[in-house]
């Protein structure tokens, strides 16, 4: 797949590489586990798939999305038609996704003791 990407999986690397987009460091094809990811940007723990129709509800992908969750990751799939038609709105979605978590409000912020 490297040296041969989808139309869909080129279309996101040229967005991606060299850190286009926002500065965020990704590689492509890097094996996690026994786990082969499109693309990683390991500084914000975000794994983005490049999917086509055989990935439609796929048992498989779900076990391998949570297996990569419990190792700390999300995982972003975008099919291949919304990333052709799409890429502006795809790179909003992968640049929000990096982006930390606001902490959630202590319980007691705000309360006088």
């Amino acid at each position: 797949m490297r040296r041969e990407p989808t139309e869909a999986q080129a279309e996101i690397w040229s967005m991606v590489r060299g850190q286009r987009l926002g500065g965020l460091k990704f590689k492509r094809q890097e094996q996690l586990g026994d786990y082969i990811v499109d693309f990683v940007c390991f500084g914000s723990r975000l794994i983005v798939e490049a999917d086509g129709s055989q990935h439609a509800e796929s048992a498989s992908d779900a076990v391998r999305d949570g297996w990569l969750q419990v190792q700390g990751f999300r995982v972003l799939r975008f099919w291949n038609n919304d990333i052709l038609k799409n890429p502006e709105g795809v790179a909003r979605v992968i640049l929000d996704a990096a982006q930390p978590p606001l902490p959630n409000p202590s319980p007691t912020a705000g309360e006088r003791q």
